[in-house]
């Protein structure tokens, strides 16, 4: 495609930065703009994996601690709605509620209304957000679970707790982010860089051994996310 056409569709902001940090090298901006791509593709599979594999598990022990399969519309009125929740608001002064998990089962919900097609707890599980599940660690909703989320981790590094879990997941959560909205993952600044998404590949890789380590082996055969990186790079 020529560069002009590339722009256009593309847009202008968009393309200067693959513009900028193809700059000096072999490989073009539109090609840098295919390995982005590319690597963002080699990615799905984990994220994929990882996100149904947190969620099914986190549902089991929750389920469970509760003694409840129907937990995610029930806590509504429980723990995802608890006093401790509340909290005053610096900048206003006004207090104000944590309710993400409320108002994400409600859209979830609303979602599958809309959708046409009735309403159970399995299809609410597989409707709710990464987001909603890497929440469950957050130190609020973590004390009122009484600490039941940790125990999806088989094999948890020493001294690695809630807090060192939640960081890793928000890590995890970000990029998955950023690759959902197109947004690219080979730079660092305006220079072609990788080392950010070997670094959440690491991180992905490492929750899932966390889980259990079979499910590194699982997926050993779709992992192509090291393979792409150093083809993008061997053309720059």
């Amino acid at each position: 495609m020529h560069f002009d056409n590339f722009t256009l569709y593309f847009s202008e902001p968009r393309v200067s930065r693959f513009l900028q940090a193809s700059q000096g090298s072999p490989i073009s901006p539109q090609s840098l703009y295919k390995g982005n791509l590319k690597v963002s593709q080699a990615f799905h599979p984990l994220l994929g994996i990882l996100e149904v594999v947190l969620r099914n598990r986190l549902n089991d022990v929750i389920s469970e601690h509760f003694l409840d399969t129907s937990w995610i519309t029930n806590q509504r009125k429980g723990f995802m709605s608890d006093p401790i929740l509340t909290f005053l608001y610096k900048k206003t002064g006004l207090r104000k509620t944590n309710d993400f998990l409320i108002r994400e089962v409600t859209s979830a919900e609303k979602r599958i209304i809309k959708s046409g097609t009735s309403v159970t707890t399995g299809k609410i599980i597989a409707e709710l957000p990464f987001g909603f599940w890497t929440d469950l660690f957050e130190v609020n909703h973590y004390k009122l679970l009484q600490g039941t989320p940790i125990q999806i981790f088989q094999v948890l590094p020493a001294g690695y707790g809630r807090k060192d879990v939640k960081d890793t997941l928000d890590v995890i959560r970000r990029f998955r982010n950023r690759i959902n909205h197109n947004e690219p993952i080979c730079f660092e600044g305006f220079k072609i860089d990788f080392n950010n998404a070997l670094n959440v590949h690491l991180a992905i890789v490492s929750v899932l051994n966390w889980i259990d380590p079979d499910l590194v082996k699982f997926i050993s055969d779709l992992d192509q996310v090291e393979w792409t990186i150093d083809l993008v790079r061997s053309l720059a």
